[in-house]
Parts: structure tokens; C-alpha cells; sequence
């Protein structure tokens, strides 16, 4: 009778341990994002956008009978966490499918996890063109790489009279590869590029580059970097009497803060963004735009959170729905599943196209690009 219990144990504890992401009660969703450090401010945005997704989901039942349940790391802002978070989402939790990791240095350092372990990633956020070109077939991005912006905003410079364009970016791989990206394009329409100037992600003085940039002949200016960094370059080039025209890419400027702390040294700059939360009418999906923007409120967050928060909520839906599709929550059925879903996000129709090279291509969906101004410490639509 003991040797027959001890088997029944033995045979039980080897269902539950092979039963894994199956046999659980949730379907989890990792999340990999920066709450501390330089990028912690847009990183919380994010999580705070993913859990309004996942409430919303919960709310109607959930996918395949189950709840979602959303594990939440923090890469800290740092290219080896992130690659660390990425690693015990995986292999700790038992995350089927990943959302992340903000900055592209940190989605970069993330990949070849990716890879190892055969585990797919919805990219929300990161905008270097490497991330779906070096061949990782687990990358499914839903934000537009800098080449797309390039590209969207290519039929709107013979209108703003562009003629020589300086560049002062963040110096890592969304920094760099907006610069790169930006100047093809503006060569190839016979735009003169000048200044390429850097920072690092934790300077907070600018005044040399800004100086820099004052002495040239040049009349635009194109910055990247993060809402922290660009409330600063504003305030450093008012005080130097700076007044050439600013234009900022990569979707995470977040206007609101923008004008908020920066004041009147805002007002005039321009921004590449690819949610318009100002005109919820002018977006694709009006319903469920005014439906995420006042769920956000009700939650007492900043309005200004809107313009990072929803590629959370995007994120979180792009997963789900591919898990969805599969009919089940195993990594390579999600990854297959991917390929095939069509959702209709805050800023366009979710559908992944083939990026990379041939066998070993990345998914890379095509969201709406918009050129908004600030005046008057208010955010319009800009009028070409």
C-alpha cells in the first residue's frame, strides 16, 4: 500500500512539473521594462498601459478560459538586466511570450535570449532598424523603426523647406540609428545633413553641443532622446538664444511633459509621434482610443503618460491575441500565431510584415506617423 502511494506521488508531481505554462491556472505575459534608472519614467508609463490591457481582457473572460497574468521585471535601464530579466522571465517564470524592452540598446541586448531560447517578443517601443534586420525571428515590433519615420516624414520636408538639417542624438542604437536613417533620406532629397552631435543617456548638460549647433549654417535641428533629456536641450537652447527650428523623432517625447516643464522654451518645437491622444477623432480606432484615455484618467495618471502608455496597452493585446490564435500558450504556436493576426491598435491596424533576411525574418508592423507642434504651451496638429 506505501509503494502504491509513493508512485501515485511520484506520478502526480511528474504531471504537475510536465504539465508547465498548460497546467497553470493564468497564462502569463513577461513584461521587461525600465522602472528605475534614466528611462524609468516612459517604462512605467508602459507597465501602466499593459495592466489596463490585461484588466480589460480579465474583464471579458480572459483567453482560452484562463486569465492573463502580466510578470513585471525591471531592466533598470541597463542593456546586461534587461538581458538578465529576459533570461528569468523565460526560464523561472515560464513566460510564453515577452513584452518589451523600451530603449533599443536594451531590446538588442534582449535578442539573442530571444534566440536561445526560442521565445517570442512583441517589441512596443524600440525604433533601432537593427532590431528587425540582423535575422532574430522571435522580434514582432509594433512601434516604427526610424526608417519608417525617415520614410513618413520624407513627404512632408519639401513643405517645412528643409535645406541643411544638424542632428543631436542620444549615443546608443536608437540615437545613432535615427541619425543614419534620417540622413539617407535627407540626402537622397538633397538635403544638405551637417553637425551629427551626441550624449549619453545620463548627461544632463548640452550646452556644447547646443553651442555648437548655434555656430552653424544650418536651420533645423533633429534631437532623440528621451522626455527627461529633451525638456532640458529646450531650456539649455532658449538660455543660449538658439533659434533654429526643432524637430524631435521617436515617439517618446511626450509632449505634455514636455510643455509642462519646459515652459515657453517648448513652444515652436515639432514632433514625429505616432498616437495622436490631443484628437482621439483623428485616430484610427476613435472608440477605443476615448475608451483607454478614460480608463487612464480613472486611474488618476497624468494625461501626459497617453502618448507612452498605450504601446503598453497595444503590447499587451498584440500577445494576447496571438495566444488566442494559437489555442494555446507554448511559445512556438504564439510565434506561428504572430504572423497571422490582424488588430486594429491606437494608431493603426497591428499586422506584421517580413523584415530581415530571407528564413530568418523579424515582424515588423506598419503603424500611422504624425508631425504635431507646440504654441502657446498647447499641442496642435501641424499645419503643412
Amino acid at each position: 500500500m506505501t509503494r502504491a502511494l509513493g508512485v501515485v506521488w511520484t506520478i502526480a508531481l511528474a504531471t504537475a512539473l510536465a504539465g508547465g505554462t498548460a497546467g497553470a491556472q493564468t497564462i502569463k505575459i513577461g513584461v521587461n521594462e525600465p522602472l528605475t534608472g534614466a528611462f524609468a519614467a516612459s517604462g512605467t508609463y508602459v507597465v501602466n498601459g499593459a495592466k489596463i490591457a490585461a484588466d480589460e481582457i480579465n474583464a471579458k473572460g480572459g483567453i482560452l478560459g484562463k486569465k492573463i497574468e502580466l510578470v513585471i521585471e525591471d531592466n533598470k535601464s541597463n542593456p546586461t538586466e534587461a538581458a538578465a530579466v529576459a533570461e528569468k522571465l523565460i526560464t523561472s517564470d515560464k513566460v510564453p511570450v515577452l513584452m518589451g524592452a523600451w530603449g533599443s540598446s536594451l531590446t538588442l541586448a534582449v535578442m539573442p535570449k530571444l534566440m536561445e531560447y526560442e521565445t517570442p517578443m512583441v517589441v512596443e517601443t524600440s525604433s533601432s532598424g537593427k532590431i528587425t534586420t540582423t535575422g532574430n525571428p522571435f522580434i514582432f515590433r509594433i512601434s516604427p523603426p526610424s526608417a519608417v519615420e525617415a520614410a513618413a516624414f520624407k513627404g512632408i520636408v519639401d513643405k517645412l523647406a528643409l535645406k541643411k538639417v544638424d542632428f543631436l542624438v542620444i549615443n546608443n542604437d536608437w540615437g545613432r540609428g535615427t541619425a543614419e536613417d534620417f540622413s539617407k533620406m535627407m540626402k537622397d532629397k538633397g538635403i544638405t545633413v551637417g553637425l551629427v552631435e551626441t550624449m549619453d543617456q545620463g548627461a544632463q548638460d548640452m550646452s556644447a553641443q547646443l553651442s555648437k549647433i548655434k555656430s552653424s549654417d544650418s536651420e533645423t535641428v533633429i534631437v532623440t532622446t528621451a522626455v527627461d533629456q529633451l525638456t532640458l536641450i529646450f531650456k539649455q537652447a532658449a538660455a543660449l538664444g538658439l533659434k533654429k527650428r526643432i524637430i524631435t523623432t521617436g515617439g517618446s517625447q511626450n509632449p505634455d511633459q514636455i510643455i509642462a516643464q519646459a515652459g515657453a522654451a517648448a513652444n515652436g518645437t515639432m514632433h514625429l509621434t505616432t498616437f495622436l491622444p490631443w484628437f482621439p477623432d483623428k485616430t484610427p480606432n476613435p472608440e477605443a482610443t476615448n475608451y483607454f484615455i478614460t480608463e487612464w484618467k480613472k486611474r488618476g495618471f497624468e494625461f501626459a503618460g497617453c502618448t507612452e502608455s498605450f504601446r503598453g496597452y497595444d503590447g499587451i493585446r498584440t500577445a494576447a491575441a496571438a495566444i488566442e490564435k494559437a489555442g494555446k500558450a507554448e511559445p512556438a504556436a504564439i510565434k506561428a500565431a504572430l504572423w497571422e493576426i490582424n488588430i486594429k491598435g491606437l494608431n493603426g491596424d497591428i499586422v506584421f510584415r517580413k523584415s530581415g533576411p530571407e528564413g530568418k525574418e523579424s515582424g515588423q508592423s506598419q503603424p500611422n506617423v504624425y508631425l504635431i507642434e507646440i504654441n502657446d504651451g498647447k499641442v496642435g496638429m501641424k499645419t503643412l
